[in-house]
């Protein structure tokens, strides 16, 4: 019997609820790049296959050359992780020696279970997904609590930028100015690469300059790898040596060491999809909002957070059901509950069935 998901993409419970094998079902809970992966990466994989009977570089030197020298930083700036979550949980421990942790929310889960596993205090500042992002409370955190993390030494702040899960992308001038307020900062970009250069806001060029900041990229969103489990951190050597020595040998498998570099060359790949997303994703936003109780929030991410009048549960139990179509409920996100849910852009073609679904399951409950 399977629980319910706390993540996007669990078809082993989708499937079980839809009465379907799961290769039959529609994902729409988890954000991955429906036009990945490239082929050079697929090749990349299978040339690395004969590696299989060796253990990885438990430096993994080349892996962390080729990404120092596509975000143009010192090999020692890098760490290669099994995932955000591993790096998640590392950065739990570093975070653990603070009075509290900051977070805006909603927010990802998993940093709630990083934290919690160490024992370390997360406090979570609220909100509203259709406001103006609370920059004046993350400058003065001091004024949120009489008795929590009154020192800049004792604190530390986790945002996400694009947001998880609303999609708001945070200009890079509000952010800067926070970094001095906090002992330690963990900047989640995990989807930042779905921005074209021109318009992303990462800090990944302002590390030199803040030794209190640690960034968390990932490659198997964009590049549409989640099962081969790829990420980094990127900050001072000091920092991940620490977090090197904490960890299990060998978290990076020779197939995912290959992909990883594999990615990091194609270029053509970013450039299509960067072309490919804003029309798209603009396209199933306007379709969204054209159904009556559906208001999808705008986006900068690969994915729209979408308030419900039908209550989300009941609305992707319909869409199993009746379509085998699954979308991302957000009961994990405390703040969203039963009253939104999240969805990835997938293509047109599919975009399309799960817009006609949900003004079928629309009409039936307005009739």
């Amino acid at each position: 019997m399977f629980e319910r998901p706390h993540h996007g993409g669990n078809l082993g419970w989708a499937a079980q609820m839809a009465g379907c094998p799961a290769f039959s079902l529609l994902d729409f809970s988890a954000s991955i790049n429906p036009l990945g992966p490239p082929a050079a990466i697929l090749a990349a994989i299978e040339s690395a296959l004969p590696a299989l009977h060796h253990y990885p570089d438990p430096e993994y030197l080349r892996l962390r050359q080729a990404i120092a020298a596509y975000h143009h930083l010192p090999v020692d700036w890098v760490l290669p992780g099994n995932g955000s979550a591993e790096l998640l949980t590392l950065a739990g421990r570093t975070f653990a020696n603070l009075d509290c942790t900051y977070v805006v929310g909603p927010a990802f889960g998993d940093y709630g279970r990083s934290w919690r596993g160490v024992g370390a205090e997360l406090q979570t500042i609220p909100w509203e997904v259709d406001q103006p992002w609370p920059w004046q409370k993350l400058r003065s955190p001091s004024e949120i609590t009489d008795n929590i993390a009154t020192q800049p030494q004792k604190r530390g702040l986790i945002l996400n930028n694009p947001h998880n899960p609303s999609g708001a992308l945070l200009a890079r001038k509000e952010v800067l100015p926070l970094l001095p307020h906090y002992q330690w900062v963990l900047l989640d970009e995990a989807f930042m690469d779905f921005l074209p250069p021109e318009k992303e806001q990462s800090l990944v060029p302002h590390l030199g300059e803040h030794p209190n900041l640690i960034i968390l990229r990932s490659l198997t969103k964009f590049y549409r790898l989640p099962g081969l489990r790829l990420g980094y951190a990127l900050g001072h050597p000091d920092i991940l040596s620490q977090w090197q020595a904490w960890r299990d040998p060998w978290p990076v498998n020779v197939l995912a060491e290959a992909a990883a570099i594999a990615c990091l060359e194609a270029e053509e790949f970013r450039q299509q999809v960067w072309q490919w997303l804003p029309p798209i994703r603009a396209a199933l936003q306007k379709d969204l909002a054209s159904l009556p109780g559906l208001l999808p929030v705008t986006s900068q991410a690969n994915f729209l957070l979408v308030k419900t009048a039908i209550p989300a549960p009941e609305l992707q139990l319909e869409l199993l059901i009746k379509f085998q179509i699954l979308i991302r409920d957000c009961l994990s996100f405390p703040e969203l509950g039963q009253d939104f849910f999240r969805v990835a852009v997938r293509t047109m073609a599919d975009n399309q069935k799960l817009t006609q679904a949900l003004a079928s399951i629309m009409a039936t409950a307005k009739s």
